[in-house]
């Protein structure tokens, strides 16, 4: 199951839940996304043809980031740009997010184990405005 939370059709997250499966590869960002993710089913002695990836100039104005929860469950809290919160979701083990827009707070409502991904370098506290309690 892919899930899109959106706000006033603004596309704050999208969840592939654990349970999600399918064939073969399915893109759940746009195209114009500044992070794509993908999800891939192939099977045994499929073979993805060896490749490099080209020097690409991009010019990167938002940060996206996503976290793969290995184990646990987090509450995550949606903001806006502004910091108005909007509405919380939640995750769980084997679920993975994109953060897409807006503001956002997690809360581990159980040991929690997540990587993340997101684009770089990483500019230190310039890379967020920390808000709320």
């Amino acid at each position: 199951m892919i899930e899109h939370v959106k706000h006033n059709e603004i596309e704050l997250a999208i969840i592939i839940r654990a349970s999600f499966n399918k064939d073969g590869i399915e893109f759940v960002t746009p195209g114009e996304y500044s992070q794509q993710l993908a999800y891939m089913n192939r099977p045994e002695g499929y073979r993805i043809q060896p490749h490099v990836h080209n020097p690409v100039c991009r010019e990167l104005n938002d940060t996206m980031e996503v976290l793969f929860i290995r184990n646990g469950r987090v509450r995550i809290d949606f903001y806006d740009q502004d910091q108005n919160y909007l509405k919380d979701g939640e995750v769980a083990t084997g679920d993975t997010i994109l953060l897409a827009s807006g503001g956002h707070g997690f809360t581990m409502l159980e040991p929690t184990e997540m990587i993340e991904v997101k684009q770089g370098p990483y500019a230190g506290e310039n890379d967020k405005t920390r808000f709320g309690k």
